[in-house]
């Protein structure tokens, strides 16, 4: 890339960024007038009520952005489209909580527009060296997908910055990994706006947070990665699956130990509970920012490991997956977030 191209990119993500930022207190103001607050109750860590609709900002900056560097296609159509729908269906969360279906109608129709209008389609993967082509079962995985990501950054968005914080890490890895490669396109031009837009949002929401994103946020954060991941595949920015998922390893983690607990315990996968991952650590002492903190630098890890993978070394790469993955399975085993120890006092009783 030249210096014309660094500077576009700096540009890509410095206007985003101070749009963002400037027009967060203002939706803040908003929030608060048509209600959209986050209440307080057990299961949550904020005390007092929390003006939600940043994921509005987010989404503004995020269209500022493609009026400036974006260029008019079909499947840009659908990605535009796609997210609106998700915006509304999170801003009417935000006002009054949905029931979980009526959300996986707006997630579904998102995913539909995006794999049926955009042609955007995960026809095939490779994972440590194995090849998967799915033919016609590319249609519902790339569905699956698609909701995978929306919720898992639904599910992880649960203190101050953390969902912001592990999607602006994982813009900035595909960035550098589109930069290393020498590549520009539509992917890598999203991914430098909502690098911007999201680290814009962050000034606003990291603790103490003064605004949440609310689900039309965190939708559409998710709704974002999965794009880029589905448009990297096509210009083979991230040739693995491996690159995205192990980015996104403690949204992921979280989301299946969520589902497997609740299963567990006989209850629906949708039911709310307090074992999260984030909830480990709190449980453990550590304050909410140094929780976050922690959890941006297992991101950041990994995502150190997908660029040497991907850029250096697949064997260095591998290893160093390997031993992350060891510690994190360690640190699911030895706390609730798959299944409740019993307590130290419970067991004395027992004894």
């Amino acid at each position: 890339m030249n210096n014309t191209n660094i500077t576009t990119i700096l540009l890509m993500v410095f206007i985003p960024f101070v749009f963002v930022a400037l027009i967060i207190p203002f939706i803040k103001n908003i929030a608060f007038h048509v209600g959209a607050l986050d209440i307080p109750n057990e299961r949550k860590v904020h005390k007092t009520p929390m003006p939600r609709l940043g994921g509005v900002g987010i989404y503004a900056g995020f269209l500022l952005g493609y009026m400036i560097f974006g260029e008019h296609t079909p499947t840009m159509n659908s990605i535009l489209i796609g997210s609106f729908v998700l915006l509304i269906t999170g801003i009417i969360d935000d006002i009054k909580p949905l029931q979980p279906l009526y959300k996986l109608v707006g997630q579904i129709i998102a995913a539909l527009i995006l794999v049926f209008y955009g042609n955007l389609l995960l026809n095939d993967v490779s994972f440590f060296g194995i090849y998967f082509k799915f033919g016609w079962f590319a249609y519902p995985v790339t569905i699956l997908f698609v909701l995978g990501c929306i919720n898992c950054l639904n599910l992880i968005d649960g203190l101050d910055g953390l969902a912001g914080g592990i999607s602006a890490i994982f813009f900035l890895t595909i960035g550098i990994i589109a930069y290393c490669q020498g590549r520009i396109g539509l992917s890598v031009v999203i991914t430098f706006i909502m690098l911007g837009s999201t680290l814009g949002f962050l000034i606003h929401n990291f603790n103490p947070a003064k605004i949440f994103m609310g689900d039309s946020g965190s939708m559409f954060l998710g709704f974002i990665i999965a794009v880029i991941t589905l448009l990297g595949f096509k210009t083979i920015i991230t040739s693995s699956i491996i690159i995205p998922l192990c980015i996104l390893i403690v949204p992921i983690l979280d989301t299946i130990c969520a589902i497997v607990r609740r299963k567990l315990k006989g209850e629906s996968i949708g039911t709310p509970d307090k074992s999260h991952f984030h909830h480990q650590l709190l449980r453990r002492n550590y304050s909410i920012k140094v929780t976050v903190l922690i959890i941006y630098l297992i991101t950041a890890l990994f995502s150190f490991a997908s660029i040497i993978w991907l850029i250096v070394d697949k064997e260095i790469g591998y290893t160093i997956y390997g031993i992350l993955m060891l510690t994190l399975t360690i640190f699911v085993f030895r706390t609730d977030i798959l299944f409740e120890h019993k307590k130290k006092d419970e067991k004395n009783e027992l004894s």
